[in-house]
């Protein structure tokens, strides 16, 4: 069991060892031969990627065509990035012990910690979704369905008739509380309102700090240091949760995940303390902001369409829990959270018929399958229809990623959406309040003003 005084040596040591700029060089990757690309110095394409990523994206596509290469800092690595659905098969579908995604997702190494189930690949990624997958079957759904309606429910009632607000924040509000009861299972008041700063900053970390993670030096100094600081704060915090959590008496009958967690697998193989705390700040990271995204977007856009919100309304209460599906799914679709989905190459292999080399990072952008017209007819319409009785073609929309690495919170987060939808529109009608586009955060992509809303009573 974890205790207090290995906290803080287990925190510095992740941080030193995840840092992607941290330990050996990795060879060079031979770039003959890969799409073509620009050749602007590296810092500025990693900047436009991670900064400007719904400009650059289709600006890459015309100028390039269906696949271009991308390099990145530290090293000038490659990323090469596909728009076509097949050739997004082909690497949903590639071998798991030559397509790592652990190895992709990297920059989130320091925060999430190695034994993240998005850090992990091979073997130790498969036992890992073997222990989790039980947490997030469609029992525990059921389980945690009503937990969730009754934290929308206390949400939507703290709002006032008339009242206009960023949905966003409102909506970070709720998924949060979301995540601390039914994932973190924590209720006592005390602890809760120690984690929610700890958190909300571990979510708000810029792009300027997740290029920082490359150069471990900056962590001593300003921005780079107070997210260490905070790290170690709520690492504190959560493996205190964990201590207790592991003694309480009805860990058997307590519904949250990381009681479940817990008490996974069998004797000789189960989640020790630091696997329970990455694991959780990846279901914090991967499942807090990305739903209120997603729930921000829906409420901004069924607000500019009358018709649109009373199909809505009668869905809520009716309980047409599929409309209101369909509402978060095309909100996903014409607002992506996440920019694309991405693989490293441990060989070298085929892919989009161009011969890659071993190292070099590959992965279908999800902004350009999502807006091509191709893909998705009348792709800038909101139409939740697309999504009624049917499915778009495969690998079309793909917010959640695909293949044996398909995000595991997926049906969660449709729950969680669905919920909320529900709660809302039962209550209140809503009106957006001007326009909105996408703001890049850091690995997700946000509300630029908060997409607000005016709320009035039902």
């Amino acid at each position: 069991m974890t205790t207090v005084d290995d906290v803080s040596r287990l925190t510095s040591e992740r941080l030193r060892r995840m840092s992607p700029g941290g330990g050996p060089k990795p060879p060079p990757v031979d770039l003959t031969g890969l799409p073509p690309g620009p050749r602007w110095p590296v810092l500025a394409q990693t900047s436009a990627l991670l900064r400007f990523r719904h400009w650059f994206h289709p600006y890459l596509m015309r100028t390039y065509g269906e696949a271009f290469t991308i390099r990145l800092a530290p090293g000038g690595r490659p990323l090469v990035i596909f728009t076509r659905p097949e050739v997004a098969k082909e690497i949903f579908a590639g071998d798991p012990e030559v397509f790592h995604a652990g190895k992709a997702n990297a920059i989130l190494g320091p925060i999430m910690g190695e034994h993240s189930l998005l850090l992990q690949d091979s073997s130790q990624h498969k036992r890992a979704r073997k222990l989790l997958m039980p947490a997030f079957n469609g029992h525990a759904l059921r389980d945690y369905r009503s937990l969730v309606t009754e934290v929308a429910r206390a949400e939507v009632a703290t709002w006032r008739p008339g009242e206009e607000f960023r949905s966003l924040d409102r909506m970070n509000r709720l998924t949060l509380e979301v995540i601390l009861r039914i994932v973190f299972g924590v209720t006592d008041e005390r602890r809760l309102a120690e984690l929610r700063p700890r958190v909300t900053r571990t979510v708000n970390v810029s792009p300027v700090i997740l290029l920082g993670w490359a150069y471990p030096q900056l962590l001593r100094y300003g921005p780079w240091k107070a997210t260490a600081d905070n790290q170690l704060e709520l690492d504190r915090l959560i493996y205190a949760e964990i201590r207790e959590r592991r003694t309480s008496p009805d860990l058997a009958e307590r519904p949250d995940v990381l009681s479940r967690l817990i008490l996974a697998g069998e004797d000789d193989d189960r989640l020790s303390d630091v696997e329970l705390r990455d694991q959780l700040v990846t279901l914090l990271l991967a499942g807090h902001e990305t739903t209120a995204t997603a729930l921000a977007w829906a409420l901004y856009e069924v607000g500019r369409d009358p018709a649109l919100l009373a199909r809505c309304r009668t869905a809520a209460v009716e309980g047409d829990d599929e409309f209101l599906d369909a509402v978060l799914k095309e909100s996903m679709r014409l607002h992506p959270v996440i920019p694309m989905v991405v693989r490293t190459l441990m060989k070298p292999a085929t892919i989009g018929g161009y011969h890659l080399p071993a190292g070099t990072t590959v992965g279908p952008s999800i902004i350009l399958a999502h807006q091509q017209e191709a893909n998705h007819p009348d792709p800038w319409a909101f139409r939740p229809e697309r999504f009624l009785g049917q499915n778009p073609p495969t690998n079309t929309w793909i917010p959640f990623g695909g293949g044996v690495r398909r995000c595991i919170g997926a049906g969660f987060a449709a729950m969680e959406g669905v919920a909320v939808l529900r709660e809302v529109f039962a209550a209140y009608d809503v009106t957006t309040v001007g326009p909105d586009e996408p703001k890049v955060r850091n690995i997700t992509s946000v509300p630029r003003r908060g997409a607000r809303i005016r709320v009035t009573a039902r």
